[in-house]
């Protein structure tokens, strides 16, 4: 058994995909339209037979319940690895991504959480 795909609820699927495509930097891998939405499905462009993360619209009362409450309480949807998280952060503000904090040190870890401006919080780890 492994992990193929994992959704990141999105409440603006084209805000979403030109934020993880534009600023994070990932690589459309499906982009099929479905309704008024698409199944679209985003990899790391170093990895594109990797785990792929498929933006997927708020349109039902309780996923819109769900990350509104995450976002109210500070609790990340998601957590996106980087081999060095000090870089990666002044790369990604420069960008004009809104962090919560600075990187902060945890035990062996360290992180910072961000907007992705589609209502919710990703945690970037360095690991």
């Amino acid at each position: 058994m492994r992990v193929k795909l994992m959704s990141i609820l999105v409440n603006d699927q084209n805000r979403a995909r030109r934020f993880y495509t534009d600023v994070l930097g990932f690589s459309i891998k499906h982009d099929i339209p479905v309704g008024e939405a698409a199944w679209l499905t985003l990899v790391a462009p170093d990895n594109v037979e990797g785990v792929e993360l498929l933006l997927e619209p708020t349109g039902h009362p309780a996923a819109v319940a769900l990350q509104q409450a995450l976002y109210k309480d500070g609790i990340p949807l998601a957590q996106l690895y980087t081999e060095d998280i000090a870089a990666e952060f002044e790369r990604l503000r420069a960008k004009g991504v809104a962090f919560r904090d600075e990187p902060k040190t945890m035990g062996p870890t360290k992180f910072a959480d961000f907007d992705d401006t589609c209502g919710n919080l990703i945690r970037l780890v360095e690991g």
